[in-house]
């Protein structure tokens, strides 16, 4: 019990801290708990999604939460989860795990360049080329139709992933709000947690509805990840937001690498 509450205090700070972090929930539970990756998946979505739902009305309360960004991201992420739950029934789990471990790494690069570009001298202004603009009058989005498109499109990506992989999808959000937005990282972040939060309810509804259950040792790292989740969120506002993006990506990244090496090791004596 207590290996399960540590890494789920583990996990939901990392959560709480970047809105991404819920990717290293399947890492933690496979190779810290010795989970499979389908026993993963449903513990996975249920824990960052309970965790997401606290964050959520934390930064609800702070008035960091653009919900109508949010709201159209889990309706395409509604929408696209079944099909990724109907994928994870049919692909074999080394598969998946080697589609995990890619896109893992490829999230990890891209977070990791944007957190460096954003240092490096004569770096491009935030305003430029973004498809989604705050007003800074109102603190809100332009809506337009590249907007509409742009979180239409990260919302569908995360659902798919969060059925396929039972990762809640904040991975994918994250830096595509980054990329789409001038929003800024906190409040991503706090935006990311209504989206988990949205979509892994209607996926963990579809995993009960269909006579899905839980180990109790489970329940224990769900909690944790909980109580994670509110001390991400305390840590969060004294975090700069280019260390939060580098940090995201270094955990992203080893847990690739870790994961890469284990879906490879039985595939050795057929090399």
């Amino acid at each position: 019990m207590l290996l399960e509450m540590l890494y789920g205090l583990g996990v939901g700070v990392a959560l709480g801290l970047t809105g991404g972090g819920g990717v290293l929930a399947v890492p933690a539970l496979m190779l810290g708990l010795g989970y499979s990756l389908p026993e993963a998946t449903p513990v996975a979505l249920i824990a960052v999604g309970a965790a997401a739902m606290l964050g959520c009305l934390d930064g609800l309360r702070r008035g960091l939460v653009r919900y109508k960004a949010a709201l159209l991201m889990a309706l395409g992420g509604a929408i696209c989860a079944p099909l990724g739950l109907q994928l994870a029934r049919t692909l074999p789990v080394t598969a998946l795990m080697l589609l995990f471990c890619a896109v893992l790494l490829l999230i990890a690069a891209r977070m990791a360049g944007q957190a460096l570009s954003a240092q490096a001298p004569g770096a491009l202004p935030e305003t430029l080329g973004r498809n989604c603009m705050i007003n800074v009058a109102t603190g809100r989005f332009r809506w337009n139709a590249r907007c509409f498109i742009s979180l239409s499109a990260i919302g569908g990506l995360s659902g798919l992933c969060s059925g396929l992989l039972g990762v809640g999808g904040g991975f994918l959000i994250v830096p595509g709000v980054r990329q789409f937005s001038n929003l800024g990282m906190h409040g991503i972040v706090a935006t990311s947690l209504m989206v988990i939060a949205l979509i892994s309810a209607t996926t963990v509804t579809g995993f009960l509805w269909t006579g899905g259950t839980l180990p109790s040792a489970a329940w224990v790292f769900i909690a944790a990840a909980g109580g994670g989740m509110l001390g991400g969120r305390l840590l969060s506002p004294r975090v700069p937001a280019r260390h939060l993006q580098l940090g995201f990506a270094l955990l992203a990244g080893l847990a690739a690498l870790l994961l890469l090496s284990k879906a490879l090791v039985p595939l050795l004596p057929f090399l």
